[in-house]
């Protein structure tokens, strides 16, 4: 991704930025591109701080049609409802994104994401992906693990007013200031299957609880056969027996996983949009740091809870 050289337009478009992380972050930016899987209110946020930070492209792969919930939290969408006709979100978002910075090349793919072989990822320096199930994110993060290039991959969630990222970078080298020194740094990652096979009880004792409980949520739509935010109230009692069963055989004490949480997350699974600019500024950010190789970047759960305002790292790696 270090090329060719920035345009005189680039240069001129991008003048704060450059003066921030410097001409060669910015052209590392310009070259990248970048894979969204999953249109959401999140996700829409995202895609708006990468493409005004000018990356090279942007790919969206989601043939779901527009709903009333879409509309709540993604404000991509156009309001008008002849605009919206016969066209997926994806479309729509693509085209209100274009407007944004013309710049950069923003496409829409068709089909299923985890149906596509290894020659179609290797296009991709970044893989984001959201509303997949727990498989599909397994499978798609082994499929970019196997590449000969390295792609960072990304798994974000959002569901009422909780937020989780997951980031997988491989193996990373990066730079970072300290006062008037460079240091020179790199980081492994453990793949999204390798982090949540880390026995429970050897994670730390204050650890996040929306961690352990996104894990049973997952478990219990992979259960199902249910599509990420399919569940309802009606759910609860079930939820609640599989976090006693998954507790018990983990070890773990029923009181990490409040069932009030619990209830949160199954009774309403639609994002709360004041939440979305916030997981989707922290993963905009992440990606950019990622492609640039500038700062330290998060390893590797992020977690946000509107309740008590609090962002969350945790390392499930049992490495340092």
């Amino acid at each position: 991704m270090d090329g060719e050289e920035l345009t005189e337009q680039e240069t001129a478009l991008y003048d704060r930025q450059i003066r921030v992380w410097g001409a060669g972050a910015q052209r590392r930016l310009s070259k990248a591109h970048i894979l969204v899987c999953g249109i959401t209110g999140t996700i829409a946020e995202f895609c708006k701080n990468i493409v005004l930070a000018g990356v090279g492209s942007l790919t969206l792969v989601d043939d779901r049609a527009v709903t009333e919930e879409a509309l709540s939290a993604n404000f991509l969408i156009p309001s008008d409802e002849n605009v919206c006709a016969g066209k997926t979100l994806t479309e729509l978002c693509r085209d209100s994104l274009k407007d944004f910075n013309p710049m950069v090349r923003v496409s829409v793919e068709k089909g299923d994401l985890s149906s596509f072989g290894a020659e179609f990822y290797s296009k991709f320096d970044v893989v984001v992906v959201s509303c997949c199930s727990f498989t599909t994110k397994k499978l798609i993060n082994e499929k970019c693990r196997k590449l000969s290039k390295r792609v960072a991959f990304y798994t974000v969630d959002c569901r009422d007013s909780c937020g989780e990222i997951f980031v997988d970078l491989q193996h990373h080298k990066y730079s970072k200031q300290k006062r008037e020194e460079t240091i020179e740094c790199e980081l492994h990652y453990p793949s999204f299957e390798e982090s949540i096979s880390v026995p429970w009880k050897a994670l730390p004792r204050k650890f996040s609880k929306l961690y352990f409980a996104m894990r049973v949520i997952e478990r219990f739509e992979e259960a199902e056969q249910r599509k990420p935010g399919e569940l309802s109230i009606a759910d609860l009692p079930a939820v609640v027996k599989l976090k006693k069963e998954i507790c018990e055989a983990q070890s773990l004490n029923e009181s990490h996983i409040p069932n009030v949480l619990l209830e949160r997350l199954v009774t309403d699974t639609r994002e709360f949009p004041p939440v979305c600019p916030i997981i989707g500024g922290i993963l905009g950010q992440e990606v950019i740091k990622a492609i640039s190789g500038k700062g330290d970047p998060l390893k590797n759960f992020f977690f946000f809870d509107a309740m008590d305002g609090k962002g969350i790292i945790e390392d499930v790696s049992g490495k340092p």
